[in-house]
């Protein structure tokens, strides 16, 4: 805005405050300006750049620069000796031993197994090399054959009160009854969708190629059908992801069609947990209109243990109840420094605290590599990173004083700092770990298939999908094959009647049998 000279006051302390609120207001449009700078850069670098995390050997090595002070302190020579190896040859990798083989012989026509003096040539040898072949997905039709009976003698009229005429088998039990539907057919059109994010009318499409009509509002029908079936499943999972020491949170967005009240284009969410024992983890999705802290709240209401989560606030109010523990996640707050550092192509402070973390993620492989027991662990893990934490706490606190909070930087330092008291909880325990990385992986094969469906078509359909990504995912994370174990549930599925029946199918059960 202009400035008229002439309506200026002549008066000395008028103008200074005139100049001083000027500079003031000069001083919050360039942090504005330098802040809407970082942030157009790094819009640009997330659609543009590489959308991954990791760092790159130029980044690994500009951040070595960080550790010279370290690297220049005197240490005593070393002379290592490095022991005569031999390295494999590189190649492909053969083929699993157990396929079956077809074996097709490439020989020399007879006249060519003799030699010039006269003799037989004689087999010294023989080269191989193997290709694999492929059969598509094979479907067949079974039919079900039920003979019927009846007396041709009396006709039925010697035949007791209620009893029929004609006798017949009832008819097989079936998951979705009066439906094409096989529990193989179910889970391969279950596992594409949830496990290979192939949305049904891609399915739909692929099936009509092989001559097969499967239309896509049939198997959004199915699923739906079968995640209602499999919801006694969820309040066990539940109770047993309850029973371990250590619970992770997350929650990601999800756009739900036909919600009571709600319009098409409100943001929903699937809230993910993942709970259990180390060897036995659990994974529960569910999904819910809100995202307020009423929902961890109702899932974690009396729970007894640690919870790791990131940042958010809702979580926070979970944190302070009797009994909880509340850890924070180095992997969020390190995403912050990364989004600090993207918009600049400098190396600075935020690469000082990248560095800094990842010091402590080395120092978590190292030991774990080792096979210490718990206490061993724990005890060399504060030894090692307790000092780099401190040395990067008073950096925070220094740099919270220079950096202006508005920046991207200042913000990283800014939620660092608040989460601090959370963000070393993870040392206490051998079972817990920096991050909640372990959670994220679980809801990555979600954002996947979010990518290509883009919505759930209606509440029922959201609910039935938490389902089967809690069945899937469980079943992932307790190595067992989701194909194979979908198709056996759903095998059993109709024939189950108690607690202890949906019990023995929950995926550590089936690891038994």
């Amino acid at each position: 805005m202009a400035i008229d000279l002439a309506e200026l006051p002549n008066d000395t302390q008028e103008l200074k405050l005139i100049v001083t609120k000027l500079d003031k207001e000069n001083e919050r449009l360039e942090s504005n300006i330098e802040l809407l700078t970082d942030e157009l850069a790094l819009v640009r670098a997330k659609h543009f750049g590489r959308s991954s995390e990791k760092l790159s050997e130029a980044e690994k090595l500009q951040m070595r620069l960080f550790d010279e002070a370290e690297q220049g302190a005197e240490k005593p020579v070393e002379i290592i000796e490095v022991p005569a190896h031999s390295r494999k040859k590189r190649g492909r990798r053969p083929l699993p031993a157990s396929l079956p083989r077809e074996e097709i012989v490439h020989d020399i026509a007879e006249k060519d197994k003799v030699c010039s003096c006269g003799a037989a040539l004689v087999r010294i040898g023989e080269d191989t090399s193997e290709q694999l072949g492929f059969v598509p997905a094979k479907v067949w039709a079974i039919r079900h054959i039920r003979p019927k009976y009846a007396c041709k003698v009396c006709e039925g009229a010697n035949f007791g009160a209620g009893e029929k005429v004609v006798k017949i088998a009832p008819p097989p039990t079936q998951i979705i009854p009066k439906s094409i539907a096989t529990p193989s057919l179910l889970a391969y059109i279950l596992v594409s969708k949830f496990c290979d994010a192939l949305p049904f009318y891609r399915q739909e499409k692929l099936f009509r190629r092989i001559g097969i009509d499967i239309p896509r509002s049939t198997m959004c029908r199915w699923a739906v059908e079968v995640g209602r079936k499999c919801e006694p499943f969820i309040g066990l999972m539940h109770q047993e992801a309850r029973a371990g020491p250590h619970i992770l949170m997350d929650e990601t967005p999800l756009q739900v069609m036909g919600e009571a009240g709600r319009a098409d284009t409100s943001k929903s969410y699937m809230w993910v947990l993942r709970g259990g024992t180390p060897e036995h983890p659990v994974l529960l999705y569910q999904y819910h209109p809100s995202r307020s802290a009423q929902v961890p709240l109702a899932y974690l209401r009396d729970y007894q243990g640690y919870l790791q989560t990131d940042g958010y606030r809702a979580y926070d109010e979970i944190g302070l109840l009797p009994g909880i523990i509340h850890v924070g996640c180095w992997g969020h707050s390190r995403r912050k420094f990364v989004e600090a550092q993207k918009p600049s192509k400098k190396a600075g402070s935020a690469e000082w605290a990248i560095a800094r973390i990842a010091k402590l993620y080395e120092i978590e492989k190292r030991l774990r590599a080792l096979g210490l027991s718990d206490e061993e662990f724990v005890e060399r893990r504060k030894r090692e990173a307790l000092p780099i934490l401190d040395n990067l706490h008073s950096w925070l606190e220094k740099k919270a004083q220079q950096v202006p909070p508005s920046t991207l930087l200042g913000r990283a330092i800014k939620y660092a700092l608040k989460q601090w008291h959370k963000l070393v909880r993870y040392l206490d325990e051998a079972f817990l770990t920096p991050d909640t990385n372990l959670v994220e992986q679980a809801i990555r094969p979600f954002a996947v298939g979010r990518r290509n469906w883009l919505f759930s078509g209606s509440p029922q359909g959201a609910y039935a999908s938490a389902t089967l990504f809690s069945l899937i995912e469980s079943a992932k994370a307790n190595g067992l094959e989701p194909y194979w174990y979908l198709g056996q549930i759903f095998e059993r599925l109709p024939f189950v009647s108690t607690e202890d029946d949906y019990r023995n199918l929950l995926p550590w059960n089936m690891l038994k049998k």
